[in-house]
C-alpha cells in the first residue's frame, strides 16, 4: 500500500480518486486469489505483475484495423469492411501506404433494412466530410459495449475473479464490466451500457457469460458501426488455451431485430508482462483540428 501513498502525492488532485480505485483492485486481487478454487479457470491477473493483451492472428499486439478474427468453421462470421473501401490498419501497411479508415458493408444480406440503412448513412457521414473521423467508442471516452468492448486494443485486460462477481477491468479509463455468477437474470433488466451478465464455468478453462439489456445509444458490436436493437442477446466463451499463456474468446450474437442470422465472433489475447497503469481518457481528447469527431461525454454538473 505504501507505493499507493507515494504514488499519491506525486499525482494531480484530479487522479487521486483513480490512484484509490487501484489500491481497492489489489484488495480485490487478494480476496480473490483466497477463494479461488482449482475447478476454474485462473483468468486473474495481478496487476503488479502481468494482464491480457489482445493479440492478432500471427500473435502480435492487436492495433486499430485488426478486428475481430474467423470463427470456427461453418459458422457466420462477423461484419466486415466494406470491400469498395478497403481497411489498412496500423500494422502491414508498407512503405507508402496510410491508415485508412473503417467502412462497414453495410450491403452484408445478414443486416436488416434499418440497420444496412444506419451504417450507410455513418459511412456517408465520412465519406461527405461531415465528420473527419468515423465514431469509436473507447477512443471517445464511451464504453464499448457488449461484445464490442472485446475489440479494444493495446491496453490491458485485467480479470477479478470473485465467488459472486466476476469483474472485468480494461486499463482505458478503469472501465469495469462486472459478471454475476447466478444461474438466471434478473426479472425485468434496465438497459445499460454492458448490460447485465451472469456466468458460470464450464470444462475447468472456460468462463461462459450470458448478456441481455444493452443500450442501444452510441452502442456497437464492433468498430464498423454495426447498430442493434434492445432485443442483442450475446454468449460469450472465455477459455483458457493449455499453454496457460493464451486466451481465446467466442462471441454469439442475436438479434431478430437486426440481424437475419446469428453471428460468430472470435478473439484472442496473450498473457503480457507489465504493471497496471493509469489511463484517463477524457483529458486533453478535444477535437483540436476541427475533424467533426463526435464529442467525449461530459458531465453537466460535478458528482459532489
Amino acid at each position: 500500500m505504501s507505493w499507493f501513498m507515494d504514488a499519491r502525492r506525486r499525482i494531480p488532485a484530479r487522479a487521486a480518486r483513480r490512484t484509490a480505485a487501484a489500491a481497492a483492485l489489489i484488495g480485490l486481487y487478494a480476496v480473490g486469489g483466497a477463494s479461488a478454487q482449482t475447478s476454474i479457470p485462473q483468468l486473474m491477473s495481478n496487476p503488479f505483475d502481468w494482464a491480457w493483451v489482445r493479440i492478432r492472428a500471427d500473435g502480435r499486439n492487436a492495433l486499430f484495423g485488426d478486428g475481430w478474427l474467423d470463427p470456427p468453421a461453418g459458422l457466420r462470421g462477423p461484419i466486415r469492411n466494406d470491400p469498395a473501401h478497403p481497411l489498412q490498419g496500423n500494422q502491414g501497411r508498407g512503405p507508402g501506404r496510410q491508415v485508412t479508415l473503417a467502412f462497414g458493408n453495410y450491403r452484408d444480406p445478414v443486416l436488416k433494412p434499418w440497420a444496412a440503412d444506419q451504417m450507410r448513412l455513418s459511412n456517408e457521414e465520412v465519406l461527405t466530410g461531415k465528420r473527419g473521423m468515423p465514431f469509436l467508442a473507447t477512443s471517445r471516452c464511451y464504453p464499448g459495449g457488449v461484445p464490442g468492448q472485446l475489440l479494444w486494443t493495446t491496453e490491458r485486460l485485467f480479470f477479478i475473479q470473485e465467488p459472486k462477481v466476476v469483474h472485468m477491468v480494461w486499463e482505458r479509463d478503469s472501465l469495469s464490466r462486472r459478471i454475476f455468477m447466478t444461474d438466471k437474470h434478473s426479472q425485468s433488466v434496465k438497459p445499460s451500457w454492458f448490460g447485465e451478465s451472469i456466468g458460470r464455468y464450464e470444462n475447468g478453462n472456460t468462463l461462459v457469460i450470458d448478456t441481455i439489456g444493452l443500450a442501444t445509444k452510441n452502442s456497437y458490436i464492433d468498430n464498423f458501426r454495426t447498430p442493434h436493437s434492445e432485443k442483442l442477446h450475446v454468449v460469450e466463451r472465455l477459455t483458457l488455451e493449455p499453454d496457460g499463456q493464451h486466451l481465446t474468446g467466442i462471441a454469439t450474437v442475436e438479434d431478430p431485430d437486426t440481424f437475419n442470422a446469428p453471428l460468430t465472433m472470435r478473439q484472442r489475447w496473450l498473457k503480457t508482462k507489465g504493471s497496471m497503469r493509469e489511463t484517463i481518457c477524457a483529458e486533453n481528447n478535444f477535437d483540436y483540428f476541427n475533424q467533426g469527431l463526435f464529442p467525449i461525454p461530459t458531465a453537466e454538473k460535478p458528482d459532489f
